[in-house]
């Protein structure tokens, strides 16, 4: 059976999950879903499968008549950009944060969009039909691929792209900032565009050998890129995911800086100079409570999603807003790009930093986080959740309890039998009590998985 579409795309282990088989069906299978009337634009990160994926990928897009442009390794953002630029649909071959030995492939639309959900449907459903087929199999060599155009300029142009949105001059003159590129797909751009506006670099992490990407690094690693900072006595430093569409922030003591933040320091900085459409945000269902009350008093609104940046990029759609991104660091600014993008979002700190004489301690103070406890229950009948009158009974006890000062969220997973209860609460100690009585109330009603 096909892998099917996750949040983001197709991921999971490289050559037994995400094959040559896989890659060359999915790209005959976008072209079958998006047309051949442009060439569809590819970009990978630094992980040692990606020339393979990328060879049979190229393979099923010109097999199913489509063309192919090869960017090479270049963050997402980078390749959205392009798209963008070009109106062209993409494919980015990558496991974001993931370890080494996974790899994924994520497409865009024309216009460098990730795809609708009826796009992706379509696309799922062209892949469902093609993988079944032993016949459309590439082969275990590249013998007789097609051969693709090569972009050279690409990296360069992302480069110009987010020196564009900084602004005239250097603006970042003086500032010592550590960027930590995961060993992936930032190694090169990010560094070159910091140093462009005139910061004092100091790059960790940016010597990608096939295998490192993630090894301990990068965004899901923020206190290397912490210690770094303060050993440096630096200002600030960021650190990327493999493929560069998500950042976390550190301040000069070290302290993590997360999207949370992020979303509150960006808004209130394009609110000051009446650049945030229809004064709200985006952002998703995870988002700490501190985010929407720190943005109330400034009458800025917070519209919710599903977990997924896709789906925050809907509601940006739907509800004509510039900003908008999730706790883990993807953030989207629709005015310079059409996905998640961490480096971008790291010039824009500093941009709101420069304008308002600060630095990003105080503009990250105006976020105060609410305890958060998250439970993930093991039940034995996930599909019962639904009719469970005694849990939900308890849910809205609780939320009776916190009333204005906390919420409770309960998502099943689409994979396993687990039910995550998350609760915020104005103190830790409530936050765990009711998470524990919510988790008892739920394995009550469903089992113990």
């Amino acid at each position: 059976m096909a892998p099917r579409f996750g949040t983001d795309g197709i991921r999971g282990v490289a050559g037994t999950e995400i094959t040559a088989h896989l890659s060359f069906c999915l790209g005959a299978a976008a072209v079958r879903a998006l047309g051949a009337d442009a060439p569809f634009l590819i970009a990978r990160d630094t992980r040692e499968s990606g020339p393979m994926l990328e060879a049979a990928l190229v393979a099923g897009i010109v097999g199913a008549g489509g063309t192919a442009r090869l960017l090479g390794v270049l963050p997402t953002p980078g390749l959205a950009s392009r798209c963008a630029a070009s109106d062209s649909p993409g494919v980015m071959i990558s496991a974001s944060h993931n370890r080494f030995s996974d790899n994924g492939l994520k497409l865009f639309e024309r216009g460098g969009r990730k795809l609708r959900d009826e796009t992706e449907a379509a696309v799922e459903a062209a892949l469902v039909e093609l993988f079944a087929r032993p016949e459309a199999a590439p082969g275990s060599d590249s013998a007789g691929v097609p051969a693709a155009v090569a972009v050279p300029d690409a990296a360069d142009e992302y480069v110009a792209h987010l020196i564009a949105a900084a602004g005239e001059g250097t603006p970042f003159a003086g500032l010592r900032v550590v960027l930590d590129c995961a060993n992936g797909a930032a190694a090169v751009v990010a560094p070159a565009a910091f140093a462009a506006l005139g910061a004092s670099v100091e790059v960790i992490h940016a010597d990608p050998d096939g295998r490192n990407i993630n090894a301990g690094c990068g965004s899901t690693y923020p206190e290397v890129v912490a210690a770094a900072v303060v050993a440096g006595s630096a200002d600030l430093g960021f650190a990327f995911d493999g493929d560069a569409d998500r950042v976390v922030a550190v301040d000069a003591a070290g302290a993590i800086v997360d999207g949370d933040h992020i979303l509150a320091i960006l808004a209130l900085d394009l609110d000051a100079r009446g650049r945030l459409r229809n004064r709200a945000i985006a952002t998703t269902v995870m988002a700490n409570l501190g985010l929407t009350r720190a943005l109330e008093p400034h009458g800025i609104t917070v519209v919710t999603t599903p977990v997924g940046d896709r789906h925050v990029i809907a509601a940006m759609e739907e509800h004509d807003l510039v900003l908008g991104g999730e706790q883990s660091g993807h953030i989207i600014d629709s005015e310079f790009a059409a996905t998640g993008d961490g480096p971008l979002t790291a010039i824009l700190i500093l941009g709101a930093m420069t304008r308002a004489d600060a630095p990003l301690a105080a503009l990250a103070a105006v976020v105060t986080k609410y305890p958060q406890v998250l439970r993930n229950v093991t039940v034995s009948d996930r599909a019962g959740l639904d009719a469970a009158a005694g849990f939900w009974a308890a849910v809205t006890g609780a939320e009776a309890e916190l009333g204005s000062e906390g919420r409770v969220l309960v998502r099943p997973s689409g994979t396993e039998p687990v039910v995550r209860v998350m609760v915020e609460a104005a103190d830790a100690a409530t936050a765990e009590r009711i998470a524990v009585t919510l988790s008892t109330a739920l394995v009550a009603a469903l089992g113990k998985g």
